[in-house]
């Protein structure tokens, strides 16, 4: 069997999103590559969520190009993002997963095997025959996070993942980010929390305005931010 063509890098060059004439993302020039999370930061309306949108290959650029290994079009069989507030199917937390893995194209024969390493994985396994739906907020997270790895993806898209949780079930997924990014696969995440952003980033991305105002390393963009927009940011000054 062949290969599966790698959906890495993703490179964004000189993008620009309009909606409705305004431009949403203007000039944006991005690298994302195998290795830690990227994380993205900004104000509310900063072109966080319209960039995820994009790395998924969900919208197409107004201005600019964008490709995935290489390649002007992805398939996206190998892209997943959760979302801030994932719909749960009207089944079971099981079978969430088993139908996940079966949009994904995995034989009927395999799915229940995989949907339990799935489900154990997000420590979800006692709570397999409950229904999605009267899960707690922070265990329907994590059920959307089995539901995106059923699909063996390469790169993860989250968007603010941990906005509406307690500390205790942020900390339960931030755990499992952390480990599915040492399993190798990119995570790229949007998050208003600079703690969480120091926890779990190899790189920060700062948006502001549909723009990059910077992008560095976490330890020094934290440490010694090099424009006057990240330094605000770090402070806690509203940026707009």
């Amino acid at each position: 069997m062949r290969a599966p063509l790698s959906e890495l890098p993703v490179l964004i060059d000189d993008v620009g999103i309009d909606a409705r004439d305004v431009r949403i993302l203007s000039g944006v020039t991005l690298a994302l590559g195998a290795g830690a999370p990227t994380v993205l930061i900004g104000p509310n309306g900063s072109g966080k969520t319209t960039l995820l949108r994009l790395v998924m290959g969900l919208l197409a650029p107004s201005a600019g190009r964008i490709t995935w290994g290489g390649r002007d079009r992805t398939d996206g069989r190998r892209l997943a993002i959760v979302s801030q507030r994932p719909v749960m199917l009207r089944r079971s937390a099981f079978a969430n997963v088993t139908y996940a893995l079966g949009a994904a194209g995995m034989p009927r024969a395999c799915r229940a095997r995989r949907a339990e390493e799935l489900l154990a994985r997000v420590n979800l396994s006692v709570q397999a025959a409950r229904p999605a739906r009267r899960l707690s907020g922070g265990e329907q997270q994590r059920l959307a996070l089995a539901r995106a790895l059923a699909r063996d993806p390469e790169v993860l898209c989250l968007d603010e993942p941990t906005a509406s949780l307690d500390p205790a079930n942020t900390k339960a997924v931030e755990e499992i980010v952390t480990a599915i990014a040492a399993s190798g696969v990119k995570v790229v995440m949007a998050t208003h929390d600079l703690g969480q952003a120091r926890r779990l980033a190899g790189d920060v991305v700062l948006l502001a305005g549909g723009r990059i105002c910077e992008r560095a390393p976490a330890s020094r963009f934290f440490s010694s931010p090099a424009t006057p927009e990240a330094a605000a940011f770090v402070r806690g000054d509203l940026v707009i």
